[in-house]
């Protein structure tokens, strides 16, 4: 791979490898010094044009702890403020010769947009493009799972709430069909997006019709913030009816797990004592994202030069 824009660019193969190399490179963690030296002399650049907490520091962590030089860029208090074109801010970085750019981007393609130019000649992550696709999100979401479930092959995956404004619900989709998962999306008609009739996915508006049969559950969280209508008719009712509380959890398989990308709304799509249950993976996936993120900037800008392979 020379970058990793989209999980539909993933073979099943690419996925298998990225997961694989994940699990050797999570023991890294536990190690009174957390470093490898893998990409020593890289620099790596998190450039983030939408506020983010979780998938910034995940990055920082993963690059720092393959030795990387790491750059953060934040639109707020930048020259983007000023009026500053993507093209412009992706040339200024690579004249200080950045390797790899982690992105983040308001704009749907923003990062296809960045990696088939000429703008930057290092790798490109994309790390939530718009409504788009998140695949590193998709890729630790997997792991997870993988770790706690074993193959995905044939596992019912259920992933619920407001599926019309998510990426991670998209690249979850597309990446659990490629690893042989089923994915079932729950959620009202108004926050399923046009087209979804095309995904690898079931759906169904009733949560518990697929509570009993879901190996792994995943909410989503409602986001007010991309919302500009009433897309359901009170937070209570959307509670009631698409959130994860206590009766539905204790009616899921007893091997089953419950996830959540996070920032959660507790009290909307999952109640608190689900959140903090023996069943949730919610942390998990936090630890888990850092060595999924080491791995794909390992498989991406470490692997063996010329010298070596000739």
């Amino acid at each position: 791979m020379k970058h990793l824009l989209s999980a539909a660019d993933l073979t099943r193969e690419d996925a298998i490898t990225i997961l694989d190399t994940a699990e050797e490179l999570l023991g890294v963690a536990k190690r009174p010094i957390k470093k490898l030296p893998t990409l020593r002399g890289r620099t790596i650049v998190n450039l983030f044009f939408e506020d983010s907490t979780r998938t910034r520091i995940s990055f920082e962590a993963a690059a720092k702890r393959l030795s990387a030089d790491v750059i953060n860029f934040s639109a707020k208090g930048s020259s983007v403020s000023k009026g500053e074109s993507l093209k412009d801010t992706a040339l200024t970085l690579q004249a200080m010769g950045a390797d790899a750019v982690v992105i983040r981007h308001h704009a749907s393609g923003a990062p296809h947009r960045l990696a088939h130019s000429r703008w930057t000649r290092g790798a490109v992550v994309n790390a939530g493009d718009g409504t788009h696709e998140h695949p590193t999100q998709a890729l630790l979401d997997a792991f997870t799972m993988r770790s706690r479930l074993g193959d995905l092959a044939g596992k019912n995956v259920t992933i619920v709430g407001d599926v019309l404004h998510s990426r991670v619900a998209r690249s979850n989709a597309l990446l659990l069909d490629t690893l042989g998962a089923e994915v079932t999306l729950v959620a009202p008609p108004t926050l399923l997006p046009v087209g979804v009739e095309s995904w690898p996915v079931r759906t169904s508006y009733d949560l518990d019709a697929e509570v009993e049969k879901s190996d792994a559950v995943m909410m989503l969280r409602v986001q007010r913030e991309r919302m500009n209508a009433s897309f359901f008719p009170s937070a209570r009712e959307y509670s009631r009816r698409y959130g994860l509380d206590l009766a539905r959890m204790n009616r899921l398989p007893d091997h089953a797990i419950v996830m959540h990308p996070g920032p959660m709304n507790r009290g909307m799509e999952i109640n608190a004592d689900v959140a903090d249950s023996d069943r949730s993976v919610i942390v998990e996936q936090v630890t888990n994202g850092v060595a999924v993120r080491m791995a794909v900037l390992y498989l991406l800008l470490g692997g063996a030069t010329e010298e070596e392979t000739a």
